[in-house]
């Protein structure tokens, strides 16, 4: 419990409190570009989207020097913050407050027992005051102790409708349209697409490939211990109490060493949570691009970096130009942030 506690992901979370969909496909069988002739449509014409096609095009291209075979077109991709909203607290943190009312009749001792006493009376000063330990506590609390399929069904539940509190549409629909584009531009373009998360796996599997086109086997983030279990003949994993891997910062690259296998050519971050990630993409021999999605837009999204208690963006932003990094600006980048709402029918 030590180690979650020490973890990047949530060293900011103490103080959070204070504070359309593409249509899903295989991966593998890449969905036609809309245009053809602009593949990132919600890009402003700016130098992040003239890089990103231009890499792309160099890498894909037959008898480029730069060319990368099919099996080695690897992209990976934070979620949180990169290819959807994370302000004003991580969504998974939100799941796992309404899972601690949702359940608070099965636990009568969280009336009085903290940190679960100031969630359930919405106290956000207390609740800040527990710190890394108080929310270690509550997220052990509503992931684990349940098989992998019934904590499946629990988040498909609350994922097709929570919403989030500012923009007043499911959470789902807070993702950032011009990174959906770049999903989809690469598939196309024969790449591989995975996240590579601070979020658990297990919360993130059962939509992603809905939101995103990501099937859940390219999902890779925080774990916790698993075992096998039989009863009465049905056999089914338990998730136990207790943290397996960290996938944060230098656990990302770890993550994706060991979950993935290959080195990635392309990385997509928003926080120094993703440094790691980008500098392992990067460091590596040929072609290499690494992204930074700059939270730049206090209308359209919000607006935060240096001082942001959630997507910290501090050494990435002075390291960035040295290391060839491209730095997208929400405002100034991007021609739109969410995809349009769909009309009532």
């Amino acid at each position: 419990m030590r180690r979650f506690a020490a973890a990047g992901w949530l060293c900011a979370a103490g103080m959070l409190f204070v504070a359309l969909l593409p249509t899903p496909h295989a991966e593998g069988q890449p969905k036609p570009i809309p245009n053809p002739g602009d593949p990132l449509p919600h890009w402003n014409d700016t130098a992040p989207k003239k890089a990103i096609i231009a890499f792309v095009e160099k890498v894909t291209k037959e008898g480029s020097p730069d060319f990368v075979p099919v099996p080695e077109r690897v992209a990976v991709f934070d979620n949180d913050g990169t290819l959807w909203c994370e302000q004003p607290i991580y969504v998974q943190f939100a799941f796992a407050f309404d899972r601690v009312k949702a359940t608070a009749d099965k636990h009568p001792e969280w009336k009085e027992k903290q940190p679960f006493k100031a969630v359930l009376e919405g106290d956000h000063k207390t609740l800040a005051e527990s710190g890394e330990k108080g929310l270690v506590e509550i997220l052990l609390a509503t992931h684990t102790g349940m098989t992998i399929d019934e904590f499946e069904e629990t988040v498909t539940k609350w994922i097709r409708t929570a919403q989030h509190p500012r923009f007043k549409r499911l959470y789902t629909e807070c993702v950032y349209e011009p990174m959906l584009e770049v999903l989809r531009y690469l598939r196309a373009k024969g790449f591989k697409t995975f996240i590579v998360s601070g979020g658990t796996t297990d919360f993130m599997r059962p939509w992603v490939e809905r939101v995103y086109g990501i099937p859940p086997e390219q999902v890779v983030g925080t774990t916790f211990k698993t075992k096998y279990v039989v009863k009465d003949g049905k056999s089914s994993v338990v998730i136990e109490p207790a943290v397996d891997m960290i996938d944060d910062k230098a656990g990302k690259p770890v993550g994706i060493a060991k979950f993935i296998g290959r080195r990635p050519i392309m990385a997509f971050g928003n926080s120094d949570g993703d440094f790691e990630m980008l500098e392992y993409t990067t460091t590596s021999k040929g072609a290499r691009f690494g992204l930074y999605v700059h939270h730049t837009d206090a209308e359209r999204e919000y607006a935060y970096d240096r001082k942001s208690h959630v997507g910290k963006l501090d050494k990435g932003l002075d390291e960035a130009a040295k290391r060839g990094w491209i730095v997208a600006s929400m405002k100034a980048d991007w021609k739109s942030v969410f995809p349009a709402k769909k009309s009532p029918k």
